[in-house]
């Protein structure tokens, strides 16, 4: 998965599409995220001692990955990403359209 958390998406696809927001929990196994302010739903919630009240909670639900993609900092354009080996054999992911390194 070439999404991690903390990377800034936009959604293309979806009741939210052309929302942009941040990658909180990234599910890879099912090939899925969470991202902030994104794919809200209304869950409801018995009290507990976190939640005395109780009530009906605003949650952000998982989403597929294919449904969004990864903005550049630098171009601030949603972009595909490839993979470039450092001289120090490091591997990092890279803007397709401007080359800016985004790790």
């Amino acid at each position: 998965m070439q999404i991690k958390k903390g990377d800034i998406v936009l959604v293309v696809t979806g009741k939210d599409a052309g929302k942009k927001g941040k990658v909180l929990r990234v599910l890879p196994r099912d090939n899925r995220l969470v991202v902030e302010g994104v794919n809200r739903v209304k869950k409801h919630q018995k009290p507990n001692q976190s939640i005395p009240q109780g009530g009906i909670l605003n949650v952000e639900s998982p989403l597929n990955a294919s449904n969004v993609m990864l903005v550049c900092n630098k171009c601030n354009k949603p972009t595909r990403t490839g993979n470039k080996i450092l001289e120090n054999k490091e591997k990092v992911r890279v803007c397709k359209k401007c080359g800016e390194i985004l790790d």
